[in-house]
């Protein structure tokens, strides 16, 4: 298969109720959804947030157990963060731990990070991990984003599972010849040989699908199949979407004010 064929857009997930809403649409209320749960404080206004990405993940019909291990990698990511804040953060103690006051406001803090944590992520998984990496590429260049960024992201996501496969036949290589990791200066010198050929041979096979591509006509912009274009579904998707936000908003004001 071409390279250029590689690059075709794929609109719809059929998997989701919101895969046929314009790519275009997904990307930009995702960042407005991230923008406006990042600026929340009022733990209601998260809580809601939270319950909004859940909705989300409902409809796009993301499998409840593997989106949960994801979750749960992502806060295992951030625990040590969120363990260390309430011992940290200066305020009204609450408990003692080994001679360590917890104070009131570090645990408020700790969980406005776990639940806007938590709430990004589970949108982003919603509204672009539903979304065909080579269709997410494309809606971000007609959303004028920089056009080498946009062909870094696509052909890393292509060719990411190429080079994780060269990496393990390069350690069952070093294995079948007696390798065994410990803590010297051998091991250190032989991980670092192999990151060096991990290298070596990424640019070699970069050096040949340039070529390749070029011998099928690639000259450094994204072949566009098909162009994206907001239909009334789309606009009703976007507005409710809008309304929930400023929802958020509404929730988060009042809270402030009470």
């Amino acid at each position: 298969m071409s390279i250029l064929a590689s690059l075709a857009p794929v609109r719809t997930m059929p998997q989701a109720r919101f895969g046929a809403v314009d790519p275009r649409a997904r990307v930009v209320l995702s960042v407005g959804f991230a923008l406006v749960t990042v600026g929340l404080s009022e733990l209601v206004a998260l809580f809601a947030a939270l319950a909004m990405a859940t909705g989300l993940m409902i409809m796009a019909h993301l499998p409840v157990g593997s989106t949960l291990r994801r979750m749960a990698a992502m806060d295992l990511f951030i625990f040590a963060l969120i363990a260390m804040l309430p011992f940290t953060t200066p305020g009204t103690p609450m408990f003692t731990i080994f001679g360590f006051e917890a104070s009131r406001e570090g645990l408020h803090h700790a969980v406005q990070i776990a639940l806007t944590a938590n709430a990004v992520a589970l949108a982003m998984l919603a509204l672009l991990g539903t979304m065909e990496a080579v269709t997410l590429g494309h809606a971000l260049h007609a959303l004028r984003c920089p056009e080498r960024l946009v062909q870094l992201m696509m052909f890393t996501v292509r060719y990411i599972e190429v080079l994780g496969e060269e990496y393990a036949r390069m350690r069952q290589a070093m294995r079948a010849r007696g390798f065994r990791p410990r803590s010297n200066w051998h091991s250190y010198r032989s991980y670092g040989y192999l990151v060096g050929m991990m290298l070596v041979r990424a640019i070699e096979r970069s050096e040949r699908i340039l070529g390749a591509m070029k011998c099928r006509g690639f000259t450094g912009r994204i072949p566009l199949l098909e162009r994206f274009e907001m239909r009334r579904r789309d606009w009703q998707f976007v507005a409710g979407f809008a309304v929930a936000l400023a929802a958020l908003i509404g929730i988060e004001v009042a809270n402030v004010f009470v």
